[in-house]
């Protein structure tokens, strides 16, 4: 068993800005994973050990112009279920109550918020304002998908929430590779 997914020292939206466009068996496997189609010219951005997708970068529009609703996909179905358990364990309360008591706290989460947008908004038309909030996850005002969260953090080294989320969950073992990449599944 091995430390499958870990942080990346070297994350940062310059590198996830340079990610390339994922080939075909790259999205097969990509699509194994997710148990559909994956969508949005996905471009892998965190890798595990097993040289899998952890984390993917995806355009803020479909290729048929349908706003995609994050930037930041999380692939790995060891950490979507793990940051499952801690959303049915009412971690977002938490994390939103700390974020009303927290002045630091909210300030770097605000602050986060606009790096998140700038950069998505750098790749291409953005989608419009998702629940009256700019962004995604809940950002900046609350907090409410974890798994956004934590995949913005992998990508980019930046979320003071995805940062709580890997402090809980990383490294993760994980004993074998989730699919096969020479004979992927298709959902």
């Amino acid at each position: 068993m091995i430390d499958a997914v870990q942080r990346d020292p070297e994350a940062s939206y310059d590198r996830a800005a340079g990610a390339t466009e994922a080939d075909d068996a790259t999205v097969a496997v990509l699509s194994a994973q997710l148990g559909r189609p994956a969508r949005g010219r996905p471009a892998v951005v965190h890798r595990c050990g097993h040289g899998l997708p952890t984390v993917v970068r995806v355009d803020p529009r479909l290729e048929d112009g349908t706003p995609f609703p994050t930037t930041f996909w999380l692939a790995c179905p060891l950490l979507r279920s793990a940051v499952g358990r801690m959303e049915a364990d009412h971690e977002m309360v938490r994390l939103n109550e700390a974020l009303a008591e927290d002045d630091a706290l909210r300030a770097e989460y605000a602050a986060t918020a606009e790096r998140y947008v700038a950069f998505r908004d750098a790749l291409g038309e953005p989608g419009p304002p998702l629940d009256g909030a700019p962004t995604a996850g809940g950002m900046p005002k609350r907090v409410k998908c974890l798994h956004v969260h934590l995949a913005h953090h992998l990508a980019t080294g930046d979320n003071p929430v995805g940062a709580h989320v890997a402090d809980a969950l990383l490294p993760m073992a994980c004993d074998a590779p989730c699919v096969d990449v020479d004979a992927p599944e298709a959902p």
